[in-house]
Parts: structure tokens; C-alpha cells; sequence
């Protein structure tokens, strides 16, 4: 007989426990017995009594609820995919706090109502228009129109570390802006030093994203316009075009300057060959007389009286040549005699094209006149 029948073992009516039957540890199959029935009887079913296996309704309704749960939960699981994109990145949120890896691209899977997922686009490139006045060094306001172009750099900054990310980027940006205009004069603000205004205008506020925190990286500042206040426009539009002009005119003159310089450079050097031509010249026609000279000098030592007489007469004629008139002294008188040598040479000519011996009438001419020369010299010599 077992323990716990009765008039069994335990005369008590005790189990091993010392409990009394009333009072023994719960019975496991009683208690699923009794959540049945009171979920058969909430969803409008009877429950069935303790002492049987249940009504056939209250075992549909029992199975019914069993595939209504099932349901659920497989409800439940699809709710806990999703799928994060090529250009996304996701951050999750479990009972509010972040966990630490970055949820990267494909398919996965978290717990709904345990995990909160976020996520936003990696890659593109956002960007915001700041547009305000601002106020220089030198005290004047110009006007100033940017664009900063930026990314996401780390995810789990910029959706947990800061509120709204993009309100501190634009924030940073006018402080920055005002920051590097504030310490420029109006002229660089306005002509060649914007370009150096947008790199320092973007790496000031790299640095405020980084203190920050806000996983915001800057890739690009563009100075779209600066322009100085309307009611001072048309006074500085004439400046700028004055500027212009000079430059223009500044350009023109280095081109006729790059013009000239090579015409006068060529024309030096073009003079300076030609000294050098005629300096070579000079100095080969001086040697040629040195060297004839003394030539002429050791004939002189041979034979001075012939070599004399030469001489004097190459000098006259080479004097004849170059003269058209010759007055000779006559002797027995005062009277000059006049000798026409270029009506001769001209007579001389026409006949000697007349006659069709032109070789040989200006010879014979000469060779008279010549005779006449010597005879001339001989006698002022006597």
C-alpha cells in the first residue's frame, strides 16, 4: 500500500513531508488544470472540474487558444526582422541602452518590445544654407551666403550623444562664419580671400563637431556670395570694377612688354653680332696692311728709288680716281690747266658705245691719262 492511501503507512494521513493532505506541496498538473480553465472561460468556454479530463468544448477551446498563442508568437517574430541598406547603418537600443556594435548592412533579427533599433543614411551628403550679415575687422558688414556639405561619421554619436545634431551643425557654422569674418578686413572677405575664409570657416567647425561629439564629419564650405550692405552696393561695385580695370590694363602692358622685350632683346643682339662682324673686319684689314706694309718694306730695302716711285704713283692715283677736276700748274705762265675728267669719261663712254668697243676705249683712255699723270709728276718733281 502505497504512502499516501489511505490506511496506508502514514496512519497520520501524512506525507513523507508531515504535512496533512490538505496542506501537502502543490500539484503541478491541478495547477496547468485551473489556467486552462480560467482562459477557456475568458475566451467564453466552461471550464471542466478537477476530478475528469474536461468537456470536448473545453478541450477545442483549449486547443484554439493554443493556436491563437502560436500565432502570436510567430507575429511576434516576424516583427523582429528587418533589414538595414547598403547605405545605412543601425544602432540598438536594448531596455534603452545602446549596445555596442554598429548593426551594419543585411538582415537581422531583435526582440520587438526588448530591442529599439535606429538607423540613418551613412552616406549622403547632406548639407545647410547659413546666410547672415557679419561684421569685419575693419567695422564694416558685408554679407555672406554658405553652404557646408557634411556626412555621418559615427552613428551611435549622432543619434544618442546629441539631441538634434543638425540645430548644433548650424549653430557651430554661424559661430565659426563670424569667428574667421570677424578677424578678415571687408576687401578679403570680398575678393580673393574667400576661398581661404571656406578652409578655415570648415576646419573650425570640424573641431566644434568633434567637442561636440555628434559624429558629424565637414567635407565641404562654399562661400556662395559675399556682398557688402545695399545701401553702400553701387560705391563698392565701382571699386571692384576700377580693380578690374587695372588689372586689365596691367595685363595688357606686360603683353606688349612681353612683346617688346624679344623684338629689343633680338634688335641688340642683331647690333651686337654686327660690331663683332665689323670688329673682326677692322682687325683683318689692319693685319692685311701690317702684313703688306712689311712686304712693302723689304721690296723698299731691295730697291728704294723704284719702290718710292710706286708708291707715289698708286697715291696719285688713287687720289685721280676719287676726283672729276685736275688743275695742272703750266710751265712759262700763271695759267692753270684745267683738265675735265669726268666730261672725258662721259664722251668717252658714248663713243666707246658707239663705236661697240666698250672694253677697249676706257683702257686707251686710262692708259692717256695716266701718261699724262706721270708726265705731270715728273715735272713737279724737276
Amino acid at each position: 500500500m502505497a504512502w499516501n492511501e489511505p490506511g496506508g503507512g502514514n496512519q497520520d494521513g501524512k506525507d513523507p513531508w508531515g504535512n496533512r493532505d490538505d496542506q501537502g506541496p502543490p500539484d503541478l498538473d491541478e495547477a496547468f488544470r485551473k489556467l486552462r480553465n480560467n482562459l477557456t472561460a475568458m475566451f467564453g468556454g466552461k471550464g471542466s472540474s478537477s476530478g475528469g479530463g474536461g468537456s470536448p468544448a473545453a478541450r477545442i477551446n483549449g486547443k484554439i487558444f493554443g493556436w491563437l498563442l502560436l500565432a502570436l508568437l510567430l507575429v511576434w517574430g516576424f516583427m523582429g526582422a528587418y533589414t538595414i541598406d547598403q547605405q545605412e547603418r543601425g544602432v540598438v537600443l536594448r531596455f534603452g541602452n545602446a549596445l555596442d556594435e554598429v548593426v551594419l548592412p543585411g538582415l537581422h533579427w531583435n526582440p520587438p518590445g526588448i530591442d529599439v533599433v535606429l538607423r540613418d543614411n551613412v552616406t549622403r551628403v547632406r548639407d545647410i544654407l547659413v546666410n547672415s550679415d557679419m561684421l569685419t575687422e575693419d567695422e564694416n558688414i558685408v554679407k555672406v551666403a554658405m553652404t557646408v556639405q557634411y556626412v555621418i561619421e559615427d552613428i551611435e554619436k549622432y543619434l544618442l550623444r546629441v539631441r538634434n545634431p543638425n540645430v548644433s551643425l548650424r549653430q557651430a557654422t554661424e559661430s565659426a562664419l563670424r569667428h574667421e569674418v570677424g578677424g578678415a578686413i571687408m576687401n578679403d572677405v570680398l575678393t580673393e580671400g574667400r576661398a581661404e575664409l571656406g578652409d578655415k570657416v570648415r576646419i573650425r567647425i570640424q573641431q566644434y563637431m568633434d567637442r561636440y561629439g555628434t559624429g558629424i564629419q565637414v567635407t565641404q564650405v562654399n562661400i556662395d556670395e559675399t556682398a557688402p550692405p545695399d545701401a553702400v552696393r553701387a560705391a563698392f561695385d565701382d571699386v571692384i570694377k576700377a580693380r578690374e580695370d587695372e588689372v586689365r590694363v596691367r595685363n595688357e602692358a606686360d603683353a606688349y612688354a612681353n612683346q617688346i622685350v624679344p623684338e629689343a632683346r633680338g634688335e641688340a643682339q642683331k647690333y651686337i653680332e654686327e660690331a663683332e662682324g665689323y670688329k673682326q673686319r677692322v682687325i683683318a684689314e689692319a693685319r692685311g696692311e701690317a702684313e703688306r706694309f712689311n712686304k712693302l718694306y723689304a721690296e723698299y730695302t731691295l730697291a728704294p728709288v723704284v719702290t718710292r716711285e710706286r708708291l707715289y704713283l698708286d697715291t696719285i692715283e688713287s687720289v685721280m680716281l676719287n676726283s672729276t677736276k685736275v688743275m695742272l700748274d703750266v710751265d712759262g705762265g700763271n695759267n692753270l690747266l684745267y683738265i675735265p675728267l669726268d666730261k672725258i669719261m662721259e664722251s668717252t663712254g658714248s663713243t666707246s658705245n658707239r663705236s661697240g668697243n666698250f672694253s677697249n676705249a676706257p683702257s686707251t683712255n686710262n692708259e692717256r691719262v695716266d701718261t699724262n699723270r706721270r708726265s705731270a709728276s715728273r715735272r713737279d718733281r724737276n
